[in-house]
């Protein structure tokens, strides 16, 4: 499974471990990725998805799951949330 959350696209980045004799080894950061249900209020219903605790934090502070999809652009997103973002603009023009 890749290490990138699904609603900001963050990903692994690469660094140097560098001892005290100044060694500098490659070494990997992995995003913080948490299994987290959130629940859509237009829809009526509830997604899982593996986020970032800083995309989880991001998603609170626009005001839930709904604003959050609709602000951000697909190339940002997975798979499974563009499908939650066409589900939700379908339901706009619906109603």
């Amino acid at each position: 499974m890749s290490r990138i959350c699904e609603l900001t696209g963050k990903g692994r980045q690469v660094g140097c471990n560098v001892s005290h004799a100044n060694n500098k080894t490659k070494r990997v950061y992995l995003p913080n990725l948490q299994n987290v249900t959130l629940m859509s209020e237009t829809l009526d219903r509830s997604f899982k998805f593996r986020v970032s605790t800083h995309g989880l934090r991001s998603v609170e502070h626009n005001g839930g799951l709904d604003n959050w999809l609709l602000k951000t652009s697909d190339a940002k997103l997975s798979p499974r949330a563009v499908k939650v973002k066409r589900e939700l603009k379908k339901q706009a023009v619906a109603a």
